[in-house]
This record gives structure tokens, sequence and C-alpha cells, in this order.
């Protein structure tokens, strides 16, 4: 199971190559915190879907109106784009398909000028009772991922950045 989470969270790595947005002191008044209302910010939305072929698979989503938003061949993945809706399509690199959410991040991989902060949404989901996969360090600020399994065994990946 560990390996899988190193895995997964190494994938998310490559992933976000071309996306990465250094953050600044002046980014830090940018963190903000869950408050206690149920409706949870949780940036960006995407799947990430494991293919057999890549190339196939991108003239496949691109007859769906899709185009290449980021990643390439080389490196086995591509990021599909159609308005804002977002596909990962990723060949050889995990098992299953993978949603995936971004705090702080809108489907342009640009910060938000408000969003709640992954330790945050991490505190509510533990009060909620949902049991985690891997966890982002409560103590820490910054990028950090946490992981999480539905009811279905599907993974649910929460991915910040910034």
């Amino acid at each position: 199971m560990k390996k899988n989470s190193f895995y997964i969270l190494g994938l998310i790595t490559v992933f976000c190559i071309g996306f990465l947005l250094k953050p600044t002191e002046s980014d830090s008044n940018h963190i903000h915190h869950y408050k206690t209302s149920e409706n949870m910010r949780l940036g960006v939305f995407s799947v990430s879907l494991s293919v057999k072929d890549l190339q196939a698979s991108k003239e496949f989503y691109e007859k769906l109106g899709f185009t290449q938003f980021a990643g390439s061949n080389e490196q086995n993945y591509l990021i599909m784009k159609n308005e804002s809706t977002l596909i990962g399509l990723f060949q050889g690199m995990f098992e299953g398909n993978i949603l995936t959410f971004n705090p702080g991040w809108d489907e342009n991989a640009a910060e938000l000028d408000s969003y709640d902060d992954i330790r945050a949404i991490q505190k509510h989901l533990k009060s909620k009772g949902v049991k985690l996969e891997s966890e982002a360090d409560e103590n820490s600020s910054g990028p950090a991922s946490l992981m999480l399994r539905d009811p279905d065994g599907n993974f649910i990946l929460f991915d910040q950045h910034l």
C-alpha cells in the first residue's frame, strides 16, 4: 500500500511539471484556513486516467474537443483541456484512475485569490471520520498532498502546489 502511495505521489510530481508556481514571501498571505461551513473549496478538479496507448488516447480526446495543455509523449503523460475541464492521460505510471483536486489552483494552474489550505481540508476530513491513505504534515505550510479512497476503492488525491 505504501509503495502505491509513494508511486502515486511521484506521479503527481510528474503531473505538475510545467505547472509549478514558485511561492514568494508575499504568497504567505494567501494561505486560507477552512471555515466552519460544510463547503470546502477544493480547487480545480481533474481526472487522471491510466491509458494503454498515449497517442491513441490523445487522438480520441481531441475528437471530443480537448487540446493538449501540458505534458509530452516523451514524459508519458499529457494534460488535455476542454474549456475548464481537465483530463490527465498517463501511460505506464499507475493502475486505475485517480480523482484529483488541487487546492489553490484554477483550471489554468493559476493561483486562486482565496482557497482552503490542504491541512485545513485534512483536519475537516479527519473530524468527519474519513480514513486517509496518506496525510499532509499538519505542522508544515505550502505544498503538500493527501490521499484517500472512496467507498468503492477509487483513489482521490488532494495535491496543493502553493
